[in-house]
Order: C-alpha cells, then sequence, then structure tokens
C-alpha cells in the first residue's frame, strides 16, 4: 500500500470534524480526509468550522506578511 491511500479516512476517537459533503458533525475516521476540516478539540468547535475556516482565511487575506510585492516571483523580485 502507498504512503498516501486514496480516499482513506484518518483520525481516531476524540477528534471531531466536520464534513463538508453530509453538512455535519463527525468523530474519528468516518469521511475521507478530503472532505473534512478539522480535526478539532470539541463537537461544538467542529460544528463552527466552515466559520472558523472562513475567519482565517480573512486574516490571512489581510496579514500584510503574505502579501508580495507586484513583480516578485519564485526567486525572488524581478530585474
Amino acid at each position: 500500500m502507498g504512503l498516501f491511500s486514496r480516499g482513506r479516512a484518518s483520525g481516531g476517537p476524540g477528534e471531531w470534524f466536520y464534513c463538508l459533503v453530509h453538512k455535519k458533525v463527525e468523530e474519528g475516521p468516518e469521511c475521507p480526509a478530503r472532505d473534512r476540516l478539522g480535526p478539532y478539540a470539541t463537537p461544538a468547535e467542529a460544528q463552527h468550522a466552515t466559520e472558523i475556516s472562513e475567519q482565517r482565511n480573512q486574516e490571512w487575506e489581510n496579514d500584510p506578511r503574505w502579501h508580495d510585492e507586484p513583480g516578485d516571483g519564485p526567486r525572488g523580485p524581478r530585474p
């Protein structure tokens, strides 16, 4: 078996996830990892996974440390 199994659910009891397909909170490995957000510490936290994700995305978008200067590429500024 390969290192990364396609569709394999990962997680364990006490780990809470939010399934994006079924729109529900689940404990441990129920749905494939690609379809879930988490893990979260509690079911209540997992229930708000999409809100938490949106908040984190907004924080990232507004963080000046993550904005490249115009013209910058993977090897630094263009000449």
